[in-house]
């Protein structure tokens, strides 16, 4: 029987196979015969694989050891890897995770990801700010994982790979600069909204939020029974919400399925939150039973009330279930209203809005230009929100704006005003001009600006975690924290996931 199934590729013929040993021999010649991290990209190029798969591939390859890549070593490692794996699916797959498995775990990413923050021109101004790669690397994995892993078993597979733009992504990494439009996974702005959410509910900053914290979000927008499911267990798993607590990365997947209810993550994730009986369905006691609460805040405000029959009448009008009395997902993942539906049932200010709008004016916008989704929307509203808030000024066109925004944050802190009062605005003008200007002139003017305010430089020293001396802040390009100054000792997270993946903790 002619075989139609290749789980890792269709093999490619030997002339090709031999061809790319013969480029990545002739690039090893003309390296000396050995090539080190800093070189690697001419390998990369010479085995036509994406510029940043280049930190997982010296490692895989036994780089590491010695710090370098022989040509003997290198060549054998390779002709083993084109020889069983014939896609860039099942390639990835096998340099990511050293040969160890045939799906991919958190940690696997972690070499990629923080190897884009090292090098990517797009992130340069958060190189030196060493303490905020942990959130941003781990912001990356859990939007991947949210996208790209379907099955929410916390395993990459190669067939939820090739279903996916992941590959597609990491690639177009080195054609474009500013990494702010790269919305899928990398963009800095996404990042900065998501931890600016957390950062705000997280009051003790132990990087973990309870149920009376998520109740907060949006001004106590979501009923308490939908909080409720989300810390039952039913999209997280582990020891974590039996504590009646939501690490980091679960919050990234609920503030993404929260503004972006039209994703099929989204959809799956608030439909196993009502679904009570985990039956697979949404039996109308179960929609009447969240719809109750809507009710109850719609009287406490003496707003005119929907009863629950007619409720139901328009949402079953608008899902048009494939059975009757009950609704099941793929119902929902075929109705392109799941934000109305959903919001009915146990987000309030939004369902008062669906309300109050044009129910067809969001379809006209999505036929009048590009396919721009809820969360870009969101995350883009959202961020020049936060910068507005903490700064002012037009900060969309320069990448220093981060930076800015933390002094300005700084200035605003209670800490800040409590420790010195002696801080003038003219003093954060001053900032702003000196981080817009020549960055040679950076470490003289935020001096002189300092000294300029009257401030005791130790003091802000301490505050901002970093060291002073000689009249002005040392390592001033790190003056950022890019988002607010979290408790390093708290923020601090091991970057080896080798045994909490394993464990029940790591789960989505």
């Amino acid at each position: 029987m002619y075989k139609f199934y290749y789980p890792l590729g269709r093999p490619m013929p030997q002339s090709s196979q031999e061809q790319s040993l013969e480029r990545v021999e002739q690039c090893f010649r003309e390296h000396g015969g050995q090539i080190t991290r800093e070189n690697i990209e001419p390998l990369i190029r010479a085995c036509q694989l994406p510029l940043y798969w280049k930190a997982p591939l010296f490692i895989a390859a036994g780089g590491e050891k010695l710090g370098h890549l022989t040509e003997e070593q290198f060549i054998d490692y390779w002709n083993r890897l084109i020889s069983s794996c014939h896609d860039s699916y099942s390639r990835f797959v096998r340099i990511l995770n050293r040969g160890l498995r045939s799906y991919l775990l958190p940690e696997d990413f972690l070499a990629l990801i923080q190897d884009v923050v090292d090098t990517h021109p797009g992130l340069t101004f958060l190189k030196e700010a060493t303490e905020f790669h942990s959130r941003y690397v781990h912001t990356v994995i859990a939007r991947i994982y949210y996208c790209v892993n379907r099955s929410w078993s916390g395993k990459i597979t190669i067939p939820e790979l090739r279903r996916s733009n992941l590959l597609q992504v990491i690639s177009y990494l080195e054609e474009e600069e500013d990494i702010n439009k790269i919305t899928d996974y990398f963009s800095y702005e996404h990042f900065y909204v998501i931890y600016c959410k957390f950062w705000e509910l997280d009051t003790d900053h132990d990087l973990f939020i309870d149920r009376n914290d998520l109740a907060k979000h949006n001004d106590r927008a979501l009923s308490d029974k939908i909080i409720d499911r989300i810390f039952s267990g039913a999209v997280t798993r582990g020891r974590a919400h039996k504590q009646d607590r939501m690490g980091y990365q679960e919050f990234v997947w609920f503030l993404i399925s929260e503004e972006d209810k039209r994703h099929p993550t989204a959809i799956e994730y608030w439909f196993r939150c009502m679904d009570l009986d985990g039956d697979g369905y949404l039996s109308m006691y179960e929609l009447e039973y969240f719809y109750e609460d809507q009710l109850q805040r719609m009287e406490a405000l003496g707003i005119e009330t929907l009863p629950f029959t007619d409720c139901l009448c328009q949402m079953l009008d608008m899902v048009r279930p494939a059975e009757h009395g009950r609704i099941s997902l793929s119902d929902l993942k075929k109705c392109r209203m799941t934000p109305v539906f959903f919001d009915t049932f146990f987000n309030f200010d939004k369902y008062l809005d669906h309300e109050q709008r044009d129910p067809f004016a969001s379809h006209r916008l999505d036929d009048e230009g590009p396919e721009i989704s809820d969360w870009d929307r969101y995350a883009a509203v959202e961020y020049e929100l936060l910068v507005a808030e903490e700064g002012g000024g037009d900060s969309q066109d320069d990448i220093c704006s981060p930076i800015l925004t933390s002094w300005l944050w700084f200035y605003n802190s209670v800490s800040c005003k409590e420790t010195f009062h002696l801080v003038t605005v003219d003093a954060v003008v001053n900032i702003e001009s000196v981080l817009y200007g020549d960055e040679d002139e950076l470490s003289m003017g935020v001096d002189n600006v300092l000294d300029g305010s009257d401030c005791d430089l130790g003091v802000i020293g301490s505050e901002l975690g970093v060291m002073s001396g000689n009249g002005g802040l040392k390592k001033h390009s790190n003056l950022s924290a890019t988002v607010p100054n979290l408790a390093l000792d708290q923020m601090e997270v091991d970057d080896d996931y080798s045994d909490y993946a394993d464990s029940d903790d790591y789960q989505y």
